[in-house]
């Protein structure tokens, strides 16, 4: 699994940071690539990594403000113009399908792809045979959610030796096992897949908040995750704006890391006020509550190998 920021400010871009939005890619997976969010500019971002946008499959939106979704119109039709032919689903609050749908009735845009949009509430939003993606309502000034993506386990291990002792010859009755399969031998004994694997291996958690104030819900849907995305809007001296305008403080993110147990903080959507000089400051201040702490910025590719995060 493997995060990539697109954007990292907060309310308009700067020279520094463009608007939110990330991608999550999960094609290691088999299951493609979900964006986060999609700001003015998403698909300018874009061009500047690898990400083909016909290859993003599922897009979750927070809340409707415009710094998270005044990129989707673009978009939705590039991914057109690129050749993208496969389905989309939109999940995002109430209103954002008939956003979308007025936006590109009024300019006539045509797309390829079958666009699905699901207006969501609170609970399981997607479930398949690998993941399954919670929802929750934060505190903002409008209806804003934050995700909860779990990778459910994943087989154990093949005891590789254990199956040739049981009689399994090479080929794909060993891959049968590990895919959790019971397997018939030529002489018709049965080897268990259970019998020669090791225990199931935990999968990954990771909970991508959208605007909020510190709030419970959002410690909830970060609970001993691996990684917590969280909105560090203002740092610790302005944390009376951050309460006015619905937002967070560096300090308020690492205390929902640190009540939630994660184990790495990756904070987002810092504030154009902050320029690159004041970002050690900000790190301090988070740190002192919650360690493992990164400060994305635009671009920022983390990767997560063998339960660490790796900074790319």
């Amino acid at each position: 699994m493997e995060l990539f920021f697109l954007g990292t400010g907060a309310g308009m871009p700067s020279k520094q940071r463009n608007t939110s939005s990330l991608i999550l890619n999960l094609s290691a997976e088999q299951a493609g690539y979900w964006m986060f969010d999609c700001g003015e500019a998403t698909q300018h971002q874009l061009l500047r990594t690898s990400i083909k946008p016909r290859k993003i499959n599922k897009i979750f939106i927070t809340h409707l403000h415009g710094d998270h979704i005044f990129g989707l119109p673009g978009f939705l039709g590039s991914r057109s113009f690129l050749g993208g032919e496969e389905e989309l689903v939109i999940y995002g609050p109430v209103g954002i399908r008939e956003w979308i749908l007025t936006t590109l009735r009024v300019t006539k845009t045509h797309l390829t792809y079958p666009l699905k949009i699901e207006e969501i509430e609170e609970g399981v939003l997607y479930e398949d045979d690998q993941f399954i993606v919670h929802t929750q309502e934060l505190q903002h000034v409008i209806q804003c959610y934050g995700f909860r993506i779990e990778q459910k386990p994943l087989p154990g291990k093949l005891l590789v030796e254990k199956a040739f002792e049981s009689g399994v010859p090479k080929g794909p009755m060993l891959k049968r096992l590990k895919d959790g399969e019971d397997v018939e031998l030529d002489d018709g004994r049965i080897v268990y897949s259970d019998d020669v694997t090791g225990e199931p291996q935990s999968g990954f958690t990771v909970a991508v908040l959208g605007d909020t104030r510190y709030c419970s819900s959002a410690v909830e849907l970060a609970n001993e995750a691996d990684i917590l995305i969280h909105e560090a809007t203002f740092d610790n001296e302005t944390g009376d704006l951050a309460k006015e305008y619905g937002h967070s403080t560096i300090g308020d993110a690492a205390r929902t890391a640190e009540e939630a147990e994660v184990k790495v903080l990756i904070a987002n959507h810092i504030s154009a006020r902050f320029m690159p000089a004041d970002i050690a400051n900000l790190q301090k201040q988070g740190s002192a509550i919650f360690p493992n702490i990164h400060i994305a910025e635009d671009f920022s590719h983390f990767e997560w190998i063998n339960e660490q995060l790796i900074k790319k």
